[in-house]
């Protein structure tokens, strides 16, 4: 799938968001041979139970059996800073992914792209 695909998949679903309080809101399409999965961020006035885009999509795709996946898009619509994922999302891709996992960030303006090893270059790993 060619990221202009993915990131009109994000577009779509971006309106799903529920970000009442950072007004940050983000989707995730992740893709691979097992199909796409999509996430949106889920805010919670409690912020510790607040879960990012990333993690539900590959949280939808692990609890439907899915695990080869070649990359993720991560976007936040208008020209906010790019939505690069936090700690605690770059630890659960480090969990099911490869260190070679694409890892795509883009808003409006922009997109970069990396790989997970770049991302999270000193992973925990069992």
């Amino acid at each position: 799938m060619k990221t202009v695909d993915m990131l009109n998949t994000a577009k779509r679903v971006i309106e799903n968001a529920y970000a009442p309080y950072s007004k940050f809101r983000v989707a995730a399409v992740l893709y691979g041979e097992e199909g796409l999965f999509t996430g949106v961020n889920v805010e919670n006035a409690s912020y510790g139970l607040t879960v990012c885009a990333e993690r539900v999509a590959v949280f939808k795709a692990i609890s439907e059996g899915k695990r080869k996946f070649e990359k993720m898009l991560i976007y936040t619509p208008g020209q906010q800073s790019l939505p690069y994922p936090c700690g605690a999302c770059r630890q659960v891709l480090a969990e099911f992914f490869p260190e070679d996992f694409t890892v795509i960030v883009a808003n409006d303006r922009e997109e970069e792209q990396f790989n997970l090893g770049e991302l999270l270059p000193f992973n925990f790993r069992l």
